[in-house]
């Protein structure tokens, strides 16, 4: 398996929080970087022509939290008329900071950067093309391709200078040019080599107020691409900020689990000096999304582990960050090995039994997301057996703690040993353990106090990863690494506990940046979700997580932008329709895009797309593959239920 060296890594620490110290970049009155607390930013979705819509709006982003207010200037026209916005702005006395955001059009990034405080450029459209095509470049060949782009991208620079304009360097996965393409491929490092291009233009003319991000769809390109973009720069002596995000996340629970996949799991790493949730709703809803995961780490004091449990400057990981592999383990029952990742549902409120029926119905419904397993804890015996009484499906696990596991005769329950100390005290003394499973805690206070029963008693058992700190991801991770190291093969199940968590949403967040930073390295069989919520939510949270991980495919997925001045249809209301129709294709991935500056590549690995071209009109794709073209709008969603039909992918709901 391949190895990395602990420090050129990405981050300062592995076993506790710890923020990158990046640059300072001044963006108006409010900077970003260095010690500044992560600042949030969301996008206008009006069209920028109409100066009385997008000011209202940036008025209600603002008022919800904004730090900063991103808006497209998609030609010169637009990119002219940000200075009535601005305008308009200020005399109402909104001093935020504005953003353009600037794709295939230097003139209009010129003319935005002597207006706005910041300009957001793509490198891979800015001064490049794409038209998925394969060029074999020599190298006298890419290096006149660069010097074209140096040409076309140094005026920009000079009136950056000028006017103390800051700039953002924003590599989408879906959109790099050609020519990165043909050389580094559909990559994170394709995309850390786009940026890089252009940083070293910015260094050879001496310019510093930059802003990086490295976007994708899939949480886990995002994280790999960052981590590796960090590498880069440190090995090249530049510690620019980094504007973090997940593209075309969608809307809904799907949406904000996704995004707290990536930009969480980078935070965790103290990576982040901005950022934006991007969900296919009204803008001033994402920013308290992005609120909620950023005051995690602005108000958050690091504990760092026992000295003996750090890992050594030295030291090897037994994985590589930047390349996903799974953890290799043996198969324990049905987790572990060539399984799927198991869900482990929390029994939660069960002193409301006389209501049970009711209160965990939810969680047999669907057929696709029934958990796997259910925790029964210490749930005394009622006459009727648990099962009846809640109407479990014989197929689903029931687990106990062990003392009450020990009372029970169904065939499908299984032990729960609090510690790594209760299992080899079973063990020793000959008392029954379960000859098929069982699940045994695991903390770091395991890790210091007996490692070498790690690698002893591992017979029918799974390792349940338990931490008592508020964030549990980098205590979970040094398990999971000394495990590795050992060659400890048994699954483990992630535990995330939330018992003060203020709401749902929070949970939410916190869940999916706690267990999605681990999963996204192939570490954890399973996920057991531990909060003050009905378990029916807590288990769809769980499978949305497995989801947006790649780990665990329940549902249908869906890639959608979250609309912006350049949408040329109701991209909200498109949706809802697409997803009431097609909602049961479980595995199915569809993209629905605004317009075509990202939506061909953002949407490159899903099954059918959806994209607008032109107003009112719509082009359908099979994969990469143009089908249809200008269809109105009117009759594109029936044309796209229609083109799954033919080719074979469309179910009929039950």
């Amino acid at each position: 398996m391949e190895t990395s060296a602990i420090l050129p890594l990405y981050c300062k620490s592995l076993t506790h929080y710890k923020r990158r110290v990046s640059s300072v970049v001044n963006v108006g009155d409010v900077p970003l970087g260095g010690g500044y607390p992560i600042r949030v930013q969301s996008m206008t979705t009006t069209d920028t022509m109409d100066t009385q819509a997008t000011v209202e709006q940036s008025v209600r982003m603002i008022e919800a939290g904004c730090d900063y207010v991103r808006i497209t200037a998609p030609s010169i026209k637009e990119a002219e008329n940000l200075k009535n916005i601005k305008n308009e702005l200020r005399r109402r006395g909104y001093k935020t900071p504005l953003v353009a955001d600037i794709h295939f059009t230097p003139n209009a990034a010129e003319a935005a950067a002597r207006i706005v405080e910041k300009v957001r450029i793509n490198p891979g459209n800015y001064a490049d093309k794409k038209r998925f095509e394969h060029v074999d470049y020599s190298d006298e060949g890419y290096r006149a391709e660069l010097d074209k782009i140096r040409q076309r991208f140094t005026p920009l620079l000079k009136i950056c200078k000028e006017y103390g304009t800051a700039m953002r360097i924003g590599v989408n996965h879906g959109s790099l040019s050609d020519r990165i393409m043909s050389r580094y491929g559909d990559t994170p490092r394709g995309m850390v080599e786009s940026a890089m291009e252009f940083l070293r233009i910015c260094g050879d003319n001496d310019f510093s107020s930059i802003v990086l991000s490295m976007k994708s769809s899939n949480p886990q390109v995002m994280v790999q691409a960052y981590r590796l973009l960090v590498q880069t720069m440190n090995a090249e002596g530049m510690n620019f900020p980094l504007h973090l995000g997940v593209t075309e996340a969608g809307e809904g629970e799907d949406g904000r689990i996704k995004s707290a996949a990536g930009i969480g799991a980078l935070l965790e790493d103290g990576l982040g000096d901005t950022i934006r949730v991007s969900l296919t709703e009204d803008p001033e809803f994402e920013v308290p999304v992005a609120k909620i995961l950023a005051n995690r780490y602005n108000h958050y004091q690091s504990t760092p582990l026992r000295q003996q449990l750090e890992l050594k400057p030295d030291s090897l990981l037994p994985y590589s960050p930047y390349n996903y592999s799974k953890r290799e383990t043996d198969a324990v029952h049905n987790m572990g090995g060539k399984n799927v990742p198991v869900i482990i549902a929390d029994a939660g409120p069960l002193d409301a039994f006389p209501n049970a029926k009711s209160l965990f119905s939810g969680l047999w419904k669907n057929a696709d997301r029934i958990p796997d397993y259910f925790f029964a804890g210490d749930y005394p015996l009622m006459g009727e057996p648990l099962r009846n009484r809640l109407n479990i499906p014989k197929k689903t696990g029931i687990i106990y703690n062990y003392g009450r596991w020990k009372n029970e005769e169904d065939a499908n329950i299984y032990p729960y040993f609090s510690s790594l100390q209760q299992y080899v005290s079973a063990l020793d003394s000959g008392t029954v353990t379960s000859p098929v499973l069982n699940f045994v805690a695991l903390s770091t206070e395991d890790i210091k106090d007996d490692a070498g029963a790690l690698s002893k008693y591992y017979d029918n058992m799974v390792w349940v990863l338990e931490s008592e700190r508020e964030h549990s991801l980098a205590d979970e991770r040094r398990i999971c690494i000394e495990l590795m190291k050992l060659k400890n093969s048994a699954p483990v199940i992630i535990r995330c506990k939330y018992p003060a968590a203020k709401s749902e949403e929070e949970i939410l967040l916190y869940a999916a940046t706690d267990a999605a930073g681990l999963l996204i390295d192939g570490m954890g069989d399973g996920l057991w979700i531990s909060a003050p919520l009905p378990p029916a939510i807590l288990n769809s949270i769980g499978f949305g997580i497995l989801q947006a991980a790649r780990q665990r495919i329940s549902k249908t997925e869906y890639i959608s932008c979250p609309s912006c001045g350049r949408t040329l249809f109701n991209l909200q209301e498109v949706s809802e329709r697409i997803h009431e129709r097609t909602s049961h294709l479980k595995g199915l991935k569809i993209g629905i895009m605004g317009c075509i500056v990202n939506g061909p590549g953002e949407m490159a690995d899903a099954d059918y797309g959806y994209v607008g071209t032109g107003m009112g009109k719509i082009t359908l794709y099979k994969g990469k593959q143009v089908v249809q073209r200008n269809i109105p709008s009117a009759e594109a969603v029936d044309a796209l239920i229609n083109l799954i039909k033919e080719n074979g992918d469309w179910v009929q709901k039950e």
